[in-house]
């Protein structure tokens, strides 16, 4: 844990003045400076989102073909300003409203849930209308106090066992979007159903830009270099234009070895009136026609679940790190860091940007010093700025951009040392959540498979009363939803 800064700072004695009354900074040990450089520290671990999101969201099309915004062409621009808005809006509002050194963006993993496992079975205004409702459910939660007892009702060691699941999940989407892992020609009719690059083989300029930034950017992490996200992507981004231009690659559509997603090329015009065409892009009512009640009330939980442990968990952890947390581990403002938190999820539904939530980044800036929520209105400036720079993401190809979701993986997998593997009441369950994520390429069948397997155990020991009512519940509507098919069947 970091030591807190000496209380006899100049913002302590009084310099600083409306800002200083307002953040305390003074009193909880900090200084102006200090706030200002952790706000810029926190953006810039964690402004990749702004070009990583645009990324996941803007290259899968939904259940009629679609991109995000309704076009027949991924829309990078417009997502990357919509993801820029939302984190700077509700950054800065968890400065003000909640004084906490947090920041807020589009999570990583719901992102990619919803593109991978919500858009897919119905229509993306539909899946961002589920968004919408998941943070609206949260806010009640909060606002009821009933989001502690849901939190409770979950096994510790299961919460863990889903983060590991995602990690693992974005990791083999970042590998299979660089193409470092490939089907087998007729994958149905193979034994092996994946590949390393071609034929068995790596191949190709798109994928040599993605080991090479991911080795920069796994070289920049360990040495603990401020931004070793963002500085890897921007650079490959400017080897990838080089590449280009010398070797015209195109489109891997077009040719063999071509760039996976997007094809990278310096912007027409460097500075344009934001497109902020995701805004508005959702609807509340279409997924339960489309998709039918069931699976929506599961992934909608799915949504929730991943939601509602990451901010708990986060929270937490900064605010240990800045020497925040009572004598009950809670930090100070809870109820409005979560209030925010909950607004952000839907927030991101309504601008057509997934699910916002908090980022683990925001640890970063406080390292750095930073201890109030002026360090997150930094931040969020910052956020705001970049939206009229989005002409620059979409000269980033994927092959720069996804050894981010590998390295997270990564950092995600971490946790696996908390769960007890030689416990079977637990171990199970948590080894289906893990490898079925991305076994099955699908967040929700894995958090199914653990929930199920969990309440089964525990009944066939005989500890049946040790599961939460709740989890009886949830674990009944995924028999249900794995079961949907041949039930459809029977009963129509």
């Amino acid at each position: 844990m970091s030591t807190a800064p000496s209380s006899t700072t100049p913002a302590a004695t009084g310099q600083g003045g409306a800002l200083d009354r307002y953040f305390r900074i003074g009193e909880r040990g900090s200084t102006l400076g200090r706030e200002v450089r952790g706000g810029v520290v926190t953006f810039f671990t964690m402004a990749y989102i702004v070009v990583l999101n645009p990324l996941i969201l803007g290259a899968a099309t939904d259940i009629d073909g679609k991109f995000l915004g309704g076009g027949e062409e991924p829309n990078v621009t417009a997502i990357a300003a919509g993801t820029a808005l939302v984190a700077g809006v509700l950054t800065i509002l968890m400065g003000v409203v909640a004084n906490y050194p947090m920041a807020i963006a589009t999570g990583l993993g719901l992102n990619a849930f919803l593109a991978f496992s919500v858009a897919t079975q119905m229509t993306w205004a539909d899946a961002m209308g589920l968004v919408v409702i998941e943070g609206l459910i949260i806010l009640a939660l909060v606002l009821t106090g009933f989001r502690t007892a849901v939190f409770r009702a979950v096994p510790a060691q299961l919460k863990v066992a889903i983060s590991v699941g995602i990690g693992l999940f974005i990791a083999l989407i970042g590998f299979v979007d660089a193409g470092l892992v490939t089907r087998v020609g007729d994958a149905a009719n193979s034994t092996v159903p994946v590949q390393l690059g071609t034929g068995g083989h790596l191949a190709g300029w798109p994928v040599l830009v993605f080991v090479v930034g991911l080795l920069l950017m796994v070289a920049l992490w360990v040495r603990q270099v401020r931004g070793a996200i963002l500085i890897s992507i921007l650079a490959m981004t400017v080897v990838a234009v080089v590449v280009e231009a010398v070797g015209d690659l195109g489109s891997a559509a077009e040719k063999a070895g071509g760039w996976a997603l997007t094809v990278p090329a310096w912007p027409d015009d460097l500075f344009v009136a934001p497109d902020f065409g995701t805004l508005g892009e959702f609807n509340l009512l279409g997924s339960w026609e489309n998709a039918g009640v069931v699976t929506v009330l599961l992934l909608i939980f799915s949504l929730l679940l991943a939601d509602f442990f990451d901010t708990m968990g986060t929270m937490t952890a900064i605010g240990a790190e800045a020497g925040l947390l009572d004598e009950e581990g809670m930090p100070p403002n809870a109820q409005r860091i979560l209030v925010v938190d909950s607004l952000a999820a839907a927030a991101g539904g309504a601008a057509g940007v997934s699910s916002n939530t908090s980022f683990i980044e925001s640890a970063s800036g406080v390292g750095e010093g930073a201890r109030t929520g002026l360090a997150s209105v930094v931040t969020g400036l910052l956020f705001l700025l970049t939206i009229f720079l989005s002409p620059f993401v979409a000269m980033v190809p994927s092959e720069a951009a996804v050894p981010a979701l590998v390295l997270v993986g990564f950092l995600m997998m971490q946790q696996v040392t908390g769960i007890s593997w030689n416990d079977p009441d637990i171990a199970i369950p948590a080894f289906l959540t893990i490898v079925l994520m991305p076994f099955t390429y699908s967040i929700s069948v894995g958090i199914g498979a653990g929930f199920v397997s969990y309440v089964f155990i525990k009944l066939v020991r005989g500890k049946f009363r040790e599961v939460h009512p709740l989890m009886w519940i949830v674990g009944a509507l995924f028999v249900v939803y794995f079961a949907i098919e041949p039930l459809t069947g029977w009963l129509t």
